[in-house]
């Protein structure tokens, strides 16, 4: 299916997983000095402001990903007339014990749609259009990659004689872990400036190829270093860090978010400060018969820390950290 029946059938799907997209890549970045910013995914595609960063290779590599997850997810579930489980396989022995059956994910419904509509978006020849193109086929590889394979199994009294297998996605946060791993392992492109110049040329594409030829289909790949995070910049839509919430004595995290307050803080230059805040919550919460809840309200005093300047601009920070200290006396 193409044309204007095929956008009025996947744009709904597709749009949702470029959303499913976008919160995956705050969730993986919400610690560090790059924070998925909405300014990211506006400047990776405006012509006057393009950018081939190491942050926003992820940034499509995770959108084309969420794209291809979501219209394969919807296509299992029978949300569309042309599009079903992929039962390609069933019967066939997959090996010892088992044989394929099930509802396998149409994983390759999916990439094909997400390339039309997403690839689509690239209508440049130059070496970022192909940058951009290349990272969205790595993030469609990354959900391919993270599939895996459920069986059910069949037998008298349990024995599990034999097994039927089918191949499901896996949760998206594995494929935004996956491709987070190739984030930190990025490469950039150094290609010849001149011929790059002349835009579509014969010398552009072979430029480009060149760049390409000993890059894996699943890497990601970007052309420019990127920019200070910790300093506000406006024109390329950054805010700093400064204001930035880290945190600190807190259990049961990561390395990298115990470390979020040197991280983003004492290496950009901050000091860290503390405020008290009350928190309003539900509690003591009752089920009343029949059919409601009740609550109550709590109210509690937390800790945050937060990233402020050295120059005396995180004073009002140190007041609200006294007021406390003054009620009880």
């Amino acid at each position: 299916m193409t044309g204007p029946k095929a956008f009025l059938t996947y744009a709904s799907s597709v749009q949702m997983g470029a959303q499913r997209g976008i919160r995956e890549c705050k969730h993986q970045f919400a610690w560090e000095k790059w924070n998925c910013p909405e300014s990211t995914l506006k400047l990776s595609t405006l012509n006057s402001l393009r950018i081939a960063t190491k942050e926003t290779s992820f940034v499509h590599a995770i959108s084309a990903a969420g794209v291809m997850y979501t219209l394969t997810k919807n296509c299992s579930l029978g949300d569309f007339e042309s599009c079903g489980c992929d039962d390609s396989r069933i019967g066939q022995t997959g090996g010892r014990g088992w044989i394929w059956g099930g509802c396998s994910d149409n994983i390759e419904f999916g990439e094909k749609i997400s390339r039309q509509f997403v690839d689509a978006l690239e209508d440049g020849h130059d070496a970022r259009a192909a940058v951009n193109l290349h990272n969205n086929e790595a993030g469609r590889l990354a959900v391919i990659a993270t599939m895996r394979r459920a069986c059910k199994c069949h037998g008298v009294s349990g024995s599990c004689s034999i097994q039927t297998c089918w191949m499901q996605l896996a949760d998206f946060r594995e494929v935004g872990s996956y491709l987070r791993t190739k984030h930190q392992h990025a490469r950039k492109l150094e290609m010849d400036k001149k011929p790059m110049r002349a835009d579509n040329s014969a010398d552009s594409r072979r430029a480009i190829a060149h760049a390409f030829r000993s890059i894996s289909k699943a890497e990601l790949v970007y052309l420019e270093d990127s920019p200070n995070y910790c300093i506000k910049n406006l024109s390329l839509g950054l805010q700093g860090t400064e204001g930035r919430e880290c945190l600190k004595g807190v259990r049961n995290v990561s390395q990298r978010e115990r470390r979020s307050c040197r991280r983003l803080c004492y290496e950009c230059g901050l000091r860290v400060v503390k405020r008290r805040t009350e928190v309003v919550s539900s509690c003591n919460c009752k089920f009343h018969w029949c059919c409601t809840v009740k609550c109550e309200k709590c109210t509690q005093v937390v800790t945050k820390y937060y990233c402020a300047g050295k120059d005396g601009s995180g004073k009002r920070h140190n007041k609200t950290k006294r007021k406390p200290v003054t009620r009880r006396q």
